[in-house]
C-alpha cells in the first residue's frame, strides 16, 4: 500500500532543506548498490530527524539499526558539544559502509559504532539516553523498547520507525510476521502508562514517544 504518493514525497523534498553533500552521496550510493535501499531514511525523514535532534539538543543518542548510516548522520547534527551518538548494526556489510561515511563526517568523533546483537550490546553501554531511534528488526521492537526505557531520561524521546509498516497494520486481519510485530508494538506503547506518544504519518509511520 502506498501511504504517501510519490508526487507528495517529491513536493515535500522540494520544499525541505537540502541534503548536505555527504548525505546526498550516501543516499545515492545506497540507492545504487543496496538491494534494500528502501530501508534508508531518505531526504524528508532525515531532515525531520535532524530538526528534532537540533530542537532537543541531546547529549546522548542511541540508534538501534544503523543500516548504511544515513539516519545517524542526520541525528548527530543536534548533539550537544562533546555529546555521543551510539549506533548499533547487526550486519557487517552495512556497518562497513556506514563506517566509511562516518569517517568522512565532521562529527566522526561523536559517533560510536557497535556491530552485533543490540540485545547484548545495550546493557553494556551504561548510559542514560536523551534520544533513541529504533529502526531495526521489527520483531524485536518490543524487546528493544523495554530494554532501553529504564535508561531513557524523563522527557526524553524515543522515535520508532516503520510503525505503519507499508500500510499492512491497517488491514482488518493483520498478517505477516513483521506487520503483526509492528501492530503489537503499537498496541504495547499505547497501553504503556509510562509514556506519551503520537504516531505520525511520515513516510512509513514514525512514532514519537516521550517518557513521563
Amino acid at each position: 500500500m502506498e501511504l504517501v504518493s510519490r508526487e507528495a514525497e517529491e513536493y515535500a523534498a522540494k520544499f525541505s532543506s537540502e541534503e548536505d553533500g555527504l548525505l546526498h552521496a550516501l543516499n545515492l550510493h545506497t540507492t545504487k548498490t543496496h538491494a534494500h535501499a528502501h530501508m534508508l531514511s531518505g531526504h524528508v525523514q532525515g531532515s525531520f530527524l535532524t530538526m528534532l535532534s537540533q530542537l532537543l539538543h541531546p547529549k546522548t543518542i542511541l540508534e538501534i539499526g544503523t543500516f548504511t548510516g544515513y539516519s545517524a548522520l542526520c541525528l548527530v547534527k543536534g548533539l550537544q558539544f562533546g555529546g555521543k551518538l551510539h549506533t548499533i548494526e547487526l550486519r557487517d556489510e552495512d556497518a562497513t559502509t556506514a563506517k566509511a561515511y562516518f569517517e568522512l563526517s565532521t562529527y566522526r568523533d561523536n559517533i560510536v559504532q557497535h556491530v552485533g546483537d543490540a540485545r547484548q550490546i545495550i546493557p553494556a553501554l551504561n548510559e542514560l539516553w536523551d534520544m533513541v531511534f529504533i529502526d531495526a528488526d521489527k520483531t524485536g521492537y518490543i524487546d528493544y523498547y523495554e530494554l532501553i526505557l529504564p535508561s531513557v531520561k524523563p522527557n526524553a524521546v524515543i522515535i520508532a520507525d516503520n510503525t505503519l509498516f507499508h500500510g499492512q497494520v491497517l488491514e482488518q486481519n493483520v498478517s505477516g510476521k513483521n506487520a503483526i510485530a509492528m501492530h503489537a508494538f503499537n498496541e504495547h506503547v499505547k497501553k504503556d502508562t509510562r509514556v506519551q506518544q503520537v504516531l505520525l504519518t511520515v513516510r512509513d509511520g514514525l512514532t514519537l514517544i516521550r517518557k513521563l
